[in-house]
């Protein structure tokens, strides 16, 4: 599988795994009267989970590297023109 589709794929799922972890019955389990730090536990994960859907979304565009230059050509794998 190209890099680039895994990179796109993995740009997709991301999202939808954050509409998961922000959903009614996952933030049910956080939302409670307690203080961690002397913050709401709901609150520390709704920032937890914002952090690493960002982070995550770096890594993945990290390691697509950047995108090419406007006019510039695909390079081609030897043997495939």
């Amino acid at each position: 599988m190209p890099e680039a589709k895994r990179h796109k794929e993995r740009l997709i799922v991301l999202p939808l795994v954050g509409v998961i972890a922000l959903n009614y019955p996952l933030l049910s389990l956080f939302s409670r009267v307690k203080l961690l730090f002397g913050v709401p536990v709901l609150y520390l994960y709704l920032f937890a989970v914002w952090l690493l859907f960002i982070l995550g979304v770096a890594v993945i565009l990290e390691k697509s590297g950047p995108p090419p230059e406007p006019g510039e050509a695909e390079p081609t794998k030897p043997g495939s023109g």
